[in-house]
């Protein structure tokens, strides 16, 4: 099982194309927590920053249209809201059978939560393009 987590890590630094990142030579459990731990707060940022680059294109496409852009905009809050909702339960099945607190359980809660950030942050990406 953590061979496969530390695995899953090093394939989602790969898509990330930074240098010298904590995913560069896993070697260690602790490596392997720190490059989780790395992933999981840049794909966070990312989506962060997919969420709200999803709100001003909405914002600019329908400001000629404000009762509408109002709707869209709490309909997407709302969304997002369920969602990661989702995602915390997901992930809580996810990590159901590592002790919680060990660096094991916080492993894969990060490479739970980093997935799903970045399937997340496509999602919003490919909102309201037309």
């Amino acid at each position: 099982m953590r061979s496969m987590l530390l695995v899953l890590a090093v394939l989602a630094t790969g898509a990330q194309a930074e240098e010298g990142t904590p995913c560069d030579k896993v070697e260690t459990t602790q490596q392997g927590f720190e490059c989780s731990a790395f992933n999981r707060t840049t794909a966070d940022r990312e989506m962060n920053t997919a969420y709200k680059d999803l709100i001003d294109r909405i914002s600019t496409q329908y400001a000629a249209h404000p009762p509408q852009l109002s709707d869209y905009l709490a309909k997407i809050k709302n969304a997002q809201d369920i969602w990661v909702k989702l995602r915390d339960a997901d992930c809580a099945v996810q990590t159901f059978l590592n002790e919680k607190g060990s660096q094991a359980f916080q492993i894969a809660q990060n490479d739970c939560f980093a997935q799903n950030s970045d399937e997340r942050s496509e999602y919003l990406q490919s909102i309201g393009i037309e």
